[in-house]
């Protein structure tokens, strides 16, 4: 499975922003339509995945993990090939995004739900923390390999490798030895609402939904504009570009890597109440890039703190998440939260597009970042009885 995660990571990072890339080098497409395309994606591939959550609960997850590899591969290798016939459009890019959202949330639902009947629980968070590690290694390499390979051979090369990433995905996953038994049909309603019921019903993990979906979606609704402010207005070449937001990834390994030994010596209720605040004071920096090696510096050391934060954060809120979270309700309540993320970020992602249409792109990415520096009032407060076994 960790070797799974891996290859598909490694593709996704390696195609990072690679739709708006090809939206903005491609065609030509401005603010509003690459903020359009980011959303569009998130927001109908979010709908699609509604019925979805049950669905998985009460299927084996591995099967449902391969087909959603596939289906990601299908619709990712027709964007090379049309390229390839100069037949590529807009609205092919927004079916594609839409695929893929709905394929994404099934399957991260799957492997949460395989990850808990896999690891014991007291080893779930030293395998988040690996996953964590994984993604942030991963991205620090992924961009600057890709947008480097988009310079040399065009906007749909880091495409078709994250295509082929998901068929690995799929060998690995079909590599897992052991029987999978056939889920019992319990734990109350079957519909798709019922992940949202037992969300908004528990006291810990209600209030830590409206925080991470708040946090992601306010700092994913400015990349888009991150990526018009500084590939076209300050004129950063792609590989600048990708450098940027890959090196600071650096933090988000070392994080990933301290986290558990940061719960093990403070606890879980103050490391995610510590990193979950620190990671909402960066973005604003953000706001004031400027041209040249002053504005690259910048970018970089925010992303470095934002990312490091971010590195501790994620395994401590995943492995928690996972222990709160009933055995035969964890396929649903991922379902629900990463449709709730997706459409939120779809939300705020258009909304910034049109706000920096009106305005700037600095102006809409300056809003974000002092919004984002509310948030940590939206943390739980978790006490003694909501605390894991690593809690103090």
């Amino acid at each position: 499975m960790w070797l799974a995660f891996t290859a598909s990571t490694l593709g996704t990072w390696l195609g990072f922003d690679a739709f708006p890339l090809i939206a903005i080098l491609a065609l030509h497409a401005g603010p509003a339509e690459v903020s359009l395309l980011s959303a569009a994606g998130l927001a109908v591939g979010a709908l699609i995945a509604v019925p979805l959550g049950p669905w998985v609960e009460f299927r084996r997850k591995r099967p449902v993990m391969i087909a959603m590899d596939l289906v990601r591969f299908a619709a990712l290798i027709s964007i090379p090939v049309t390229y390839a016939l100069n037949c590529l459009s807009f609205l092919q890019l927004v079916i594609v995004s839409v695929i893929a959202g709905a394929a994404d949330i099934a399957f991260r639902a799957a492997s949460g739900s395989f990850l808990k009947s896999l690891v014991a629980p007291r080893d779930l968070l030293t395998a988040n923390g690996r996953f964590e590690a994984t993604t942030w290694t991963a991205t620090v390499l992924g961009p600057p390999l890709g947008n480097a390979a988009i310079g040399v051979l065009g906007p749909v090369i880091t495409v078709a490798a994250d295509a082929v990433s998901y068929l690995l995905s799929a060998a690995g996953i079909g590599a897992i030895g052991g029987p999978e038994p056939r889920p019992a049909r319990t734990g109350g309603t079957r519909t798709g609402i019922g992940g949202w019921r037992y969300l908004l019903a528990h006291p810990a993990l209600r209030p830590l939904l409206f925080n991470t979906v708040l946090v992601n979606g306010l700092i994913l609704a400015t990349a888009p504009l991150m990526a018009v402010l500084m590939l076209g207005r300050l004129g950063f070449p792609t590989w600048q570009y990708g450098l940027a937001f890959g090196l600071p990834c650096l933090g988000g390994l070392l994080g990933a890597r301290l986290a558990r030994r940061i719960v093990g010596r403070f606890g879980e209720r103050r490391t995610l109440l510590v990193s979950g605040t620190l990671r909402a004071c960066w973005s604003i920096g953000l706001a004031f890039v400027g041209p040249g090696t002053g504005g690259l510096v910048l970018v970089i050391a925010v992303q470095f703190g934002l990312v490091t934060c971010m590195g501790v954060f994620n395994p401590v809120f995943a492995t928690y998440r996972l222990e709160q979270t009933a055995t035969d309700r964890v396929a649903r309540t991922l379902t629900a939260w990463s449709i709730t993320s997706s459409a939120t970020i779809a939300a705020m992602t258009a909304l910034w597009g049109v706000l920096a249409a009106v305005t700037s792109p600095r102006a809409a990415i300056a809003l974000a970042g002092l919004l984002l520096l509310a948030t940590p009032l939206l943390l739980p407060r978790i006490d003694q009885k909501t605390l894991s076994p690593y809690g103090h």
